[in-house]
């Protein structure tokens, strides 16, 4: 697509974890934004937004919300693309049918109706979820962008977070079902647990995850038994990379590695000695193999992932303290990290395959 699709782009939840990140790395590369946020006046939500380079000459913030149908049409009027990351991520709601999945998919239809109506849209970029691919009553070794999660399953069980599993499954075949009735260019990137660095106030939704080992939130240890991750510089830049790419076409998921919770927990415990890390599940088999979510489809365009699942976690534990999201640790805990974390740079996701070609330190969701 080229210097054409420089803009104007619409990002939705753009005040969110990946759509402030996105907004970001879209400004760098030349963009010119319109950043979607449910409230403008919310300073707190806002002002990471305004304070980036390029945002005085290049962004502008729209009111939008995906519970009010049309919202987004004035945005996306006389765009070239949109990316579209904003999605209730309430795992607590007392009513997930009518406060997370219904909004879901209808705030996705009304996005895709705006986009047709528009007649400018070039493509649009939504961002899925791991949990659409391999929710399922039993786990293959292995899944990539064919496979869909059993939603009947999830609504059976219930498990952690299985309302977000509903949501996103159901919008997204809404949304390539409108596509390809309307004649509409749709690309889903599917991402496995995003970690990193990031821009946005308060704790991502998937740091809750991630760092469950490091805060103890025993509830999150079923997601981590088998585990992918995706660095959100690495997912950013994989969703501009194929919104650009003349050949992209359908589903591609985002992933660089495969790890399991003992993995983690060894690497986390070495990483980080300050915190209490388990090192022992109950009810889960110590020879747990893990889980791969192959990312050839994305590989296969030419697109390079660059981090490693260490530079993730370093990040998000570096910027989570900095936010004052997680007890800094006393002194001498931090000479002991300095100390052990150094002298060991060796794989902790047993037999995953690892796709990370080369190692890049980071320089510089959703819900909103």
């Amino acid at each position: 697509m080229g210097e054409a699709v420089k803009g104007p782009v619409v990002v939705t939840g753009a005040s969110g974890f990946v759509g402030s990140w996105l907004v970001m790395k879209l400004l760098q590369a030349g963009y010119t934004v319109r950043a979607t946020v449910r409230d403008p006046s919310n300073v707190g939500k806002t002002k990471p937004l305004l304070e980036l380079p390029g945002s005085k000459e290049r962004l502008t913030l729209w009111k939008a919300d995906l519970g009010e149908e049309g919202s987004f049409d004035v945005a996306i009027r006389g765009c070239k693309g949109v990316f579209h990351v904003a999605t209730p991520m309430d795992f607590e709601s007392e009513d997930p049918e009518n406060e997370v999945i219904k909004p879901t998919v209808e705030g996705m239809l009304s996005i895709m109706r705006a986009c047709r109506d528009a007649g400018t849209v070039k493509r649009i970029v939504f961002t899925s979820s791991a949990g659409t691919v391999n929710i399922e009553e039993r786990q293959r070794p292995s899944y990539d962008h064919d496979d869909w999660s059993d939603i009947d399953f999830c609504r059976r069980v219930k498990m952690t977070g299985w309302m977000y599993f509903v949501s996103k499954s159901l919008a997204e075949k809404a949304a390539m079902d409108y596509a390809r009735e309307h004649g509409l260019d749709l690309i889903s990137v599917i991402p496995t647990l995003v970690v990193g660095p990031f821009i946005s106030n308060g704790m991502p939704p998937s740091h809750v995850t991630a760092l469950a080992l490091l805060t103890g939130n025993e509830a999150h240890y079923s997601i981590l038994k088998q585990v992918q991750f995706v660095h959100l510089d690495d997912l950013c830049d994989a969703e501009i990379f194929l919104f650009e790419s003349p050949e992209a076409r359908g589903r591609y998921v985002c992933s660089s590695h495969d790890a399991t919770i003992h993995g983690l927990a060894r690497m986390l415990g070495e990483m980080f000695p300050e915190y209490d890390v388990p090192r022992s599940f109950p009810g889960i088999d110590d020879d747990l193999e893990p889980v791969h979510f192959s990312s050839w489809k994305l590989l296969a365009h030419g697109f390079r992932f660059r981090y490693t699942l260490e530079d993730m976690f370093e990040a998000a534990v570096r910027t989570c303290r900095e936010k004052g999201l997680l007890p800094p640790p006393p002194p001498a805990a931090t000479e002991t990290a300095r100390r052990v974390w150094p002298a060991r740079r060796k794989p902790y996701w047993g037999g995953g395959r690892r796709l990370v070609l080369k190692q890049k330190h980071w320089s510089n969701e959703s819900v909103d």
